[in-house]
């Protein structure tokens, strides 16, 4: 009876320093397992001071890097209070246009991967290098370096900014040179870095050498529905009505301000 009694006292108080030490059920570790912990299950609960041997499944780690460790029965319960933590690993990056620049192959939950860009390219924010972080389903994201627009070529017209190198959604402004406009009709325009580079060409035009619709043709239409201004070298297609045959070319072209002879539908 002495020494059931000595169990009982043992099994669910433990004295240290007169302070009060609670035993420890049989702990259940998410995404590992004791070792041998079938044949050790009934000798819970334990006294605080117990260690075991325990494992992580594939993808996951103990705190210290590994993949098995021992777990402490303390005071305040089992130690460490997760056990195995989720890893993420380097081989499941794609980065185009850029490069890991850590040697680690294995990241632990919570860790931050950097990763730069290569010239010429940069993240969505406009940096030359980023970082993502291993979360319980992954990493954050998969690392991005977009294509930066340089200055371009302008034609006509001067840009409003003396910056060389832009990034993606980044606006530049420019104004064209007098007695010019630009496909607008504008003296002054805008355009955005884009995934693939500028939304357009900061090109204006003499306001001159602009047409007007299309000439109209008997028995003929153009296509699509024709437009109050062209630019210069627009082309316009014509075609003919049912029953009507289209002599010349289909195409005309604007060029100096007029246009090129439109064919005949007869």
């Amino acid at each position: 009876m002495l020494l059931l009694i000595n169990v009982i006292l043992t099994l669910w108080v433990s004295c240290a320093n007169g302070q009060v030490m609670k035993p420890c059920e049989f702990p259940e570790i998410q995404h590992g397992g004791l070792y041998y912990k079938t044949i050790r299950r009934p000798y819970f609960p334990v006294a605080a001071g117990k260690s075991y041997s325990y494992y992580c499944d594939a993808n996951f780690v103990t705190p210290s890097g590994s993949y098995w460790d021992y777990i402490h029965c303390t005071q305040d319960g089992w130690s460490p209070a997760v056990p195995c933590l989720r890893t993420c690993s380097k081989s499941d990056i794609e980065i185009e246009n850029g490069f890991i620049s850590e040697s680690s192959s294995i990241y632990i939950l919570n860790k931050e991967m950097q990763y730069k860009c290569k010239p010429g390219y940069a993240t969505a924010d406009g940096n030359s290098s980023g970082s993502i972080t291993c979360l319980q389903n992954g990493w954050s994201a998969q690392p991005i370096c977009f294509k930066l627009c340089d200055m371009p070529v302008f034609e006509n017209s001067r840009a409003k900014s003396n910056g060389m190198w832009f990034k993606l959604h980044d606006t530049l402004d420019y104004e064209c040179y007098d007695g010019y406009e630009n496909r607008y009709g504008n003296t002054t325009g805008s355009i955005v870095c884009g995934e693939d580079g500028w939304s357009h060409l900061p090109t204006c035009y003499n306001s001159s050498e602009k047409c007007g619709p299309p000439p109209p043709i008997s028995n003929g239409d153009t296509k699509p529905f024709p437009q109050k201004v062209y630019l210069p070298q627009s082309t316009v297609e014509y075609q003919c009505q049912s029953y009507y045959e289209l002599q010349g070319s289909q195409y005309v072209t604007c060029s100096n301000g007029e246009w090129s002879e439109p064919p005949r539908c007869i």
